[in-house]
């Protein structure tokens, strides 16, 4: 467990501008928002090669997912994937998380959240991203986030308005009932929609 400590460790080295790491994964570290701090600071002042951050499974809460955001907000941030499973984040975070990328949303293709709970307010936040044209996430992850039939619906009619982009779709482990299925169906009805996989 390389704790917070540990990340601070590797935030001195995401530092130096010859360092050219492209791929971090710091999968269950036992990182909190402290830890997460150093890492976003570090990735501010050097942003420019990293393009894959895994934080699963670390206690980031919606405060640390602040700190991810600030960091999505800069044009140089170049990150194509950036997983964020099981990090105690609730819609507070998602609309920080979503709003950074509304503000900035060239390089995302690949948003992992799985097992936070977004409820249907984090998934609208969500929705209100897929709807704009230069949104180019072609993965989302959104299995076990509390989402409902009214969740369904608003992030159906997001994708039906611009489904250019999004084929792996996962929405596993949610209570979408009969009807948020039928929204899904009605997606999929659409000529344009790009869905290849579908959970």
């Amino acid at each position: 467990m390389l704790g917070d400590s540990g990340v601070k460790q590797i935030s001195a080295l995401l530092r130096i501008p010859s360092c050219k790491l492209q791929k971090l994964g710091l999968q269950s570290c036992s990182i909190t928002e402290e830890g997460c701090a150093s890492l976003t600071s570090a990735l501010t002042s050097n942003p420019s090669h990293l393009i894959k951050l895994y934080l699963n499974d670390n206690e980031l809460g919606d405060s640390g997912v602040k700190q991810i955001s600030a960091l999505l907000r800069m044009p140089s941030c170049k990150l194509q994937l950036l997983g964020l499973e099981s990090c105690s984040i609730t819609e507070e975070g998602c609309a920080d998380l979503t709003s950074a990328l509304i503000s900035n949303p060239s390089h995302l293709t690949e948003l992992y959240l799985n097992n936070n709970k977004l409820g249907d307010s984090g998934v609208k936040q969500i929705s209100t991203l897929l709807r704009m044209p230069s949104c180019k996430l072609q993965t989302l992850a959104l299995e076990d986030c509390s989402i409902t039939e009214e969740g369904c619906a608003v992030l159906a009619s997001a994708l039906i308005s611009n489904p250019s982009h999004l084929g792996d779709l996962n929405l596993d482990d949610n209570t979408l009932g009969d009807s948020g299925v039928k929204k899904i169906s009605a997606l999929l009805r659409n000529p344009d929609c790009k869905l290849q996989l579908l959970r």
